[in-house]
């Protein structure tokens, strides 16, 4: 969500959906792989431990990448760039892998939710996710065109401020994630 905000504002309402295809680029490889049987994997003291460690320092990367972002000059201009010149695709993609909380949820709930549509066979599966990827899509889609249409009351300045609680959320969550992280790895 941190990135749809982020990217509708110079970006408008295509913010939402260009996130969510990244986000859903990465999810939907991570539930072949899980379809595939890798879910157990997810599982693992190390693999979660490393996940959050990693995370949390991309996140940190990523927040940084944000709060130092020059204000535009103007928000009607298309060139400026948001967190260190990713594009909203990368940016869904990048935020996905990030958040190690997103591949818990995977590897436990959702896995168990993929379980049982396997039971059902490929078809289902394919369902599930396309179900899934439809709410994300409704939801970022919804948030991005609630920024872009408020962009038009944004200053320079405003728009930077965004941007920097944007980014301090980001920090936040990236040091929530590495300290949690380290902890898993400690305990092993």
């Amino acid at each position: 969500m941190t990135m749809t905000i982020a990217h509708a504002v110079k970006r408008g309402h295509l913010a939402g959906p260009m996130v969510s295809l990244g986000h859903g680029i990465v999810e939907g490889s991570l539930v072949l792989l899980m379809a595939l049987g890798l879910s157990q994997l997810f599982q693992l003291p190390l693999v979660t431990g490393m996940i959050g460690f990693l995370g949390g320092l991309l996140l940190l990367y990523m927040g940084f990448g944000m709060i130092r972002t020059p204000a535009p000059e103007s928000l009607t201009s298309t060139t400026h760039s948001v967190e260190g010149g990713r594009g909203p695709v990368a940016a869904g993609m990048l935020a996905s892998i990030a958040n190690p909380y997103w591949v818990i949820w995977w590897a436990t709930i959702g896995a168990d939710l993929l379980r049982r549509a396997y039971l059902h066979g490929a078809l289902v599966i394919v369902g599930f996710f396309l179900v899934h990827f439809a709410v994300d899509l409704g939801w970022n889609s919804a948030v991005g065109s609630a920024v872009a249409a408020g962009r038009k009351l944004l200053t320079p300045r405003i728009y930077k401020g965004i941007l920097a609680v944007c980014g301090t959320f980001l920090l936040g969550l990236g040091v929530y994630f590495l300290i949690s992280g380290v902890g898993t790895l400690r305990q092993l």
